[in-house]
């Protein structure tokens, strides 16, 4: 079963977004999905997985210098 986790972020833009795209796309698997909502004044970042584990995506997004925070 999938779980879905959602951060808050301090991704603005699109920009950004292709920065972390290459290890997201590594890190998270293939039947997996994850996107952003930077119209949402949090600039969420969602995840559906099976495998991964929240610290392992706040650790990838502060080894870039962006913030982000689970949201429970």
């Amino acid at each position: 079963m999938n779980s879905v986790l959602v951060f808050k972020t301090s991704i603005t833009s699109q920009g950004e977004i292709k920065q972390l795209k290459p290890v997201l796309n590594t890190l998270i698997a293939k039947n997996d999905y994850w996107n952003f909502d930077l119209e949402d004044c949090d600039n969420i970042f969602r995840v559906e997985t099976k495998t991964i584990e929240p610290r392992t995506i706040l650790q990838v997004f502060k080894g870039f210098g962006f913030y982000c925070e689970e949201l429970v």
